[in-house]
Order: C-alpha cells, then sequence, then structure tokens
C-alpha cells in the first residue's frame, strides 16, 4: 500500500487499517532507536542533578530536602500537570509533532538550568524542563504501539524505555567526568555563555546537544492507528467516554498505577541518593562515585529493563494474558533482598557489585509497566491513558521517592551519615506494599483486556 493509502486510512480511521500492512520491521526498530535517544536526553536532563547535589548545596546553601525538591517534585508537579492534556492531544493529532516540539523545549529549559544561580530561579528552570518531558513518553507508546504487531510491543516499549538507564547512567558518568576535569576551579569558561560554575556547565552539555537532536524527528513517520472501533475516526473522543472507560476499569488502574508508582518511587527515592550515599557512608570519590554506579546503572538497568520486557512476551507466548503484570512482581519480589543488602556492604566495591542486581530489578518494571496500559486501552486512549500512569508514577515515584529519603535522613533518623538507614526503610516498606498491589492487580488485568476485546466489536 502507498504512503497516501495509509494517510487516507489515518484519516478516515477506517475499521480495515488490518488490511494496512505493518511498517518494515528494520524501519521500526529504527524509530524504537530515535525514540530510545530521545528518552536518554530526557533522563540524562532529569538525573542529572543526583551527581551534583554537593556543589549545588555549598553554592545555594540549601539542605537535603531543598535539593530533593529540585530533584523531584518541582520537575514532577509540572511534568504531570501538562502529562493528561498532552496526552490527550497524542491519541488524535500528529504524535511525531508533539515529541519534536517537547524535545525542543525541555531542551532550552535544561540549558537554562546552568544560568541560574538560586534556588528559585533553578527550581523554575526545572518546572519548564517537565514541561517539556511531558509530551514525550504518551506520544511514543502509542507511536510504538502502532509500528509492532502485539507480541513484540512489550520488547520494543522496554527498548524505548531503556533510554531511562543509558540517559541516567550518562549523566552521572558526564557529570563526574566533568567534576574531575574541573578540579578546584571556581568557573569554566563556556563559548558564547562565559564563565559559569562547574555545575552549570553540565547543564549546557546536556541541552544544547538535545535541541539539536530535535533535527532526527523529521526521519520519524507518523504510523497508521489500528485497533480503531469499527467506522471510528482517528479523532479525539469526547473526555467523559474516556473518563467512563478508565472508570469501568478502575480497579485495574488503580492497583496497575499505584504498584507501579511503589515501584519508582523505591527506584528514584535510591538513584537519586546512591552516588551521595557512596560518599558519605565510605567516604567514596565523588568522581569514582558517579562514573562506577552510572556505568552500573547504564549496563544493568538497561539489562533489566530488556528482560522484563522479554520475559513478558515469553509469558505471552504461553498464553498467560497477565503477562506483564507477572513480570513486574517477579522485578518487586526480588528487588527486596538486594535493596535491604546494598546499604549493608562493609566496603564500596560490596556495595557496587550488590547495587548491580538492586538496579536490575529495580528496571524489569518501566518498560511492562506502559506496555500494560496500551494493551488494556483502546488506541484513541491509549495516550490519555499513558499520562494517568505517568501523572500517578512520577508524582508518587519522581515527586515523593527523593523526598522520602531526605525527609528521613533529616528528620527521623537526623544525620546525614544515616543515609543508608532511609534508603533500607524505603527500599523494603514500599517494596512489599508494591508487591501486594501488583500481585492483587493481575485478575483485574485480565479482566481489562477480555473487557477491551468487548468494546472493540460492539
Amino acid at each position: 500500500m502507498s504512503a497516501n493509502q495509509v494517510d487516507a486510512v489515518q484519516a478516515n480511521g477506517t475499521a480495515d487499517e488490518e488490511k494496512v500492512p505493518y511498517p518494515r520491521e528494520f524501519y521500526a526498530w529504527y524509530v524504537v532507536l530515535i525514540l530510545m535517544i530521545v528518552y536518554i536526553f530526557s533522563f540524562m536532563d532529569r538525573q542529572i542533578l543526583g551527581l551534583l547535589v554537593g556543589p549545588i548545596k555549598a553554592d545555594l546553601n540549601i539542605s537535603d530536602t531543598q535539593m530533593s525538591l529540585l530533584m523531584g517534585f518541582s520537575f514532577a508537579l509540572f511534568y504531570t500537570i501538562f502529562g493528561i492534556p498532552l496526552g490527550r492531544l497524542a491519541d488524535s493529532k500528529n504524535r511525531v509533532g508533539i515529541i519534536a516540539i517537547g524535545l525542543a523545549i525541555w531542551s532550552f529549559f535544561t540549558a537554562s538550568c546552568g544560568m541560574t544561580s538560586r534556588f528559585f530561579t533553578l527550581a523554575l528552570a526545572r518546572m519548564g524542563v517537565g514541561v517539556g518531558e511531558a509530551a514525550l513518553s504518551p506520544s511514543a507508546y502509542s507511536l510504538i504501539t502502532d509500528y509492532f504487531r502485539p507480541h513484540r510491543q512489550a520488547l520494543a516499549i522496554s527498548i524505548y524505555g531503556a533510554g531511562i538507564y543509558i540517559g541516567s547512567g550518562l549523566a552521572y558518568v558526564l557529570g563526574a567526568y566533568v567534576v574531575a576535569f574541573a578540579g578546584n576551579a571556581e568557573t569554566l569558561n563556556l563559548p558564547v555563555v562565559g564563565d559559569v560554575k562547574p555545575w552549570q556547565s553540565v547543564f549546557f552539555m546536556i541541552g544544547v546537544p538535545g535541541l539539536i537532536f530535535t533535527l532526527a524527528m523529521l526521519t520519524v513517520k507518523e504510523p497508521v492507528r489500528r485497533g480503531l472501533k469499527k467506522g471510528a475516526k482517528a479523532a479525539a473522543l469526547p473526555i467523559g467516554e474516556v473518563l467512563g472507560y478508565i472508570k469501568d476499569n478502575w480497579r485495574t488502574f488503580f492497583f496497575h498505577n499505584v504498584g507501579f508508582a511503589l515501584c519508582s518511587f523505591i527506584s528514584y527515592g535510591s538513584t537519586q541518593w546512591i552516588p551521595t550515599f557512596m560518599v558519605r557512608t565510605y567516604d567514596y570519590p565523588i568522581r569514582s562515585a558517579g562514573i562506577n554506579y552510572g556505568y552500573i546503572v547504564m549496563i544493568f538497568g538497561t539489562a533489566g529493563i530488556i528482560f522484563g520486557g522479554w520475559l513478558a512476551g515469553k509469558l505471552m507466548e504461553r498464553g498467560y494474558k497477565d503477562a506483564k503484570m507477572r513480570s513486574a512482581l517477579t522485578a518487586a519480589l526480588l528487588h527486596i533482598p538486594f535493596g535491604i543488602a546494598f546499604p549493608l556492604m562493609p566496603t564500596p566495591e560490596l556495595a557496587l557489585v550488590t547495587l548491580t542486581g538492586a538496579v536490575f530489578f529495580a528496571a524489569m518494571p518501566f518498560g511492562v509497566g506502559p506496555a500494560a496500559i496500551q494493551e488494556m486501552m483502546p488506541n484513541r486512549m491509549r495516550g490519555q491513558a499513558s499520562a494517568v500512569y505517568l501523572f500517578v508514577v512520577n508524582l508518587i515515584g519522581l515527586g515523593l521517592g527523593p523526598s522520602a529519603v531526605a525527609l528521613s535522613t533529616d528528620y527521623l533518623f537526623g544525620a546525614e551519615g544515616d543515609l543508608y538507614k532511609s534508603l533500607i526503610l524505603v527500599s523494603t516498606t514500599f517494596g512489599v506494599v508494591a508487591s501486594v498491589l501488583l500481585y492483587l492487580g493481575m485478575r483485574h488485568f485480565r479482566g481489562s483486556v477480555e473487557h477491551l476485546e468487548k468494546w472493540k466489536n460492539t
């Protein structure tokens, strides 16, 4: 079928989209690669503060709790608020264009972080990063789902999700090398910008390439929307119909969203503080902490999220309708012993070795989580449902996770050296609760998948 015919099907939204062949698999994987690189930029922007705690606290004269607000809440609040309307746009408008504009916005604000010198202005710039990044994942999940056959979707979304761990790892490694390069220098001189603090220069090094990479989105084509109701058009559904469908499946949404949110709570809560934990607990050099932890995140986080998608695909082939939930439950349970063990290791080397398992299992849920949403929702509701999922996951996980660790350290245990106790508390308590919720959600998820099949045939 020609490109014009595909465009016609997209415009008319006929139920014959099954007659439109899936794109060539090589090109589909190319699209996943481009989206994954965009996601890498997203998480480099998001996670870089984790390595810069010391210099930012010193320059801005702020506490651990204020630093956690920069890491999490200031970003997550605007990310979640704008995610819902941008998810709605993803269900009816050009998803490639939405992603390109979002990438340009958050890259600009990331670079702007490098021009701030006060807590308030840095918080405002982080809010702008959150607004831009809210455009990415609802559209990306929806695009990937329309590019791949059902049994490939979990793996494809997981590979896209590997951008989380590649981006986070690169943020730590890049930040560590910049800190080491700067040494004791008070300022660095950058072209055009002039003199900046070493920590400020990191934001320019991440933000400017992101702006340039926006051009790569021009090589991505908008695919035909699949799985529409008979006679439906690819236009925005009334919000009441979307809310009604979510209401019909509210139990699945509750157990799925909150279960994955608590997995995210643990992941963000520990990830943002681990380099600082290495410094405070073992007097480990910050450069070594950033580089070693960065490579662990890149290698074992990427392996974990891809393994989670692969496992879900294998379980699906064996007939498990709740395959994605089972994969996530397995990860949540296996993470608990590693989350307890790594802060208790007697040496930094043993802590890093144990962290490989913690990072691997912490990563497993975050490809299958959004893939489960695509499986249980109609095409023109996927972006909005993904935005609801991201709203809950990021508000609880990113918004509260780093602060939970910081508040425990500041007010429960009362000493910076007790950061390891906070990490154990968060990992165990919320790991158990997440596992229970995911287990209880399996039955409801199976019901939602069956509900979708009935809905498409009405």
